[in-house]
């Protein structure tokens, strides 16, 4: 239903540039312009000012933004990490517990529960570990923060929607520390448009409702683009004379293509030979090799790590019913320190390889390919010690 609250919410968000918050600076300040822009937005200031009353800014959670190292791990040791016998029984488990909501989301949007099953195990561990970051202290801490102001602004005034139509209490919602709520950890704002009630109570409740939440994971997904019945990702075989230069995330060809140069499916049969695939190579052409059709490009829009994201779909074919991981033996990798050295040295060749994080990324994944190809090692994107001392 259409509240005035949330035609004021839409307004607000709308505001040009200039009207909007300034990050940084001093911190109670920076709280009373996000309350002033709240008013001039239509909100009433009793409920602002009920809504904004004791938030603190939150150390924690710049320290938990600034050390995400974990995302330094290779892929098959992330994945190892993130993907135990133990999470596959429980999602088997999950699936027949929760049969109903899932042929609901299979039938309205075509995803396959697997997708679901691994945002949810990843994300929270199936509902167990949600977080006790309070959430509306990390969202302003993060908008007041200059990293990512323009992310976490407009969530504030999605928590503060959701709080005037009862379901978001600022002193006792708590969650991820980067403002993630709920089984599936959705931010406010993708609460706002993409929240479904799906057990009828009539209210959206994705800490304590798994029906709910995973419907509202699943019209999130649909919102970002997810085509329906249509696969994410597989794993293939590649042949030794393969050209790798045509290999990588941002380049797509025909999965005829892909058959004619000798890509087989591990198990099962390739998609369509019209539909687009990108080849990918995470640890190199002795390591494995996915084909990842369109409907993987949405999981970045979930999240942006390429690892997690490799990861979650990889996982979600595995809830599917797709056999273990040929990890191969890929070359040896580098360490975070060597990374970090060698993104300095290609952002010193005008590479955009985003921050000097350690973390093989999908920019730097790009510039390591271009390099390996003018360098003359094998152009498969994976960064060994010999392209690094050779750089």
């Amino acid at each position: 239903m259409l509240r005035n609250s949330l035609i004021a919410f839409l307004a607000l968000i709308a505001l040009p540039i200039s009207a909007q918050a300034q990050c940084g600076g001093n911190f109670t300040s920076f709280v009373t312009s996000l309350k002033e822009e709240a008013l001039t937005g239509g909100y009433d200031r009793a409920t602002v000012n009920r809504f904004f009353k004791g938030v603190q800014k939150d150390a924690a959670v710049l320290k938990a933004d600034r050390a995400q190292g974990v995302f330094q791990k290779p892929f098959v040791e992330f994945s190892r990490r993130l993907i135990s016998q133990n999470r596959i029984d429980r999602g088997k488990a999950m699936s027949q517990k929760y049969d109903a909501i899932f042929r609901r989301i299979e039938n309205t949007y075509g995803i396959d529960r697997g997708v679901l099953l691994a945002f949810w195990a990843f994300e929270t561990d199936y509902g167990a570990v949600q977080g006790n970051f309070n959430t509306l202290n990390a969202l302003i801490t993060l908008a007041h923060d200059c990293r990512r102001p323009d992310l976490f602004r407009p969530q504030i005034f999605a928590a503060l929607e959701l709080y005037a139509d009862g379901d978001f209490d600022p002193r006792k919602t708590t969650g991820a520390w980067a403002g993630e709520i709920g089984m599936v950890q959705m931010l406010p704002k993708d609460i706002l448009e993409n929240g479904v009630d799906a057990d009828g109570d009539g209210h959206v409740r994705l800490k304590t409702s798994a029906p709910d939440a995973l419907m509202s994971g699943a019209k999130m997904l649909s919102s970002l683009g997810w085509t329906a019945d249509a696969p994410w990702l597989q794993e293939v075989t590649i042949p030794a004379d393969l050209d790798l230069r045509k290999t990588g995330a941002y380049r797509k060809l025909n999965v005829s293509d892909w058959k004619a140069m000798g890509i087989t499916p591990r198990s099962g049969r390739l998609a369509a030979p019209g539909v687009k695939a990108a080849l990918i190579l995470p640890q190199g052409h002795k390591g494995p090799a996915f084909l990842a059709y369109p409907n993987f490009d949405v999981y970045f829009e979930w999240n942006q790590s390429f690892t997690y994201v490799l990861t979650a779909a990889y996982f979600a074919t595995r809830l599917s019913g797709a056999e273990r991981l040929d990890v191969g033996s890929p070359d040896p990798g580098l360490n975070g320190a060597q990374m970090k050295q060698l993104q300095r040295k290609l952002q010193a060749k005008g590479y955009d390889v985003g921050d000097i994080d350690g973390i093989l990324g999908a920019r730097t994944r790009r510039a390591v390919q271009k390099e390996q190809e003018r360098l003359g090692f094998p152009a498969d994107a994976w960064p060994t010690p010999a392209l690094l001392a050779k750089l």
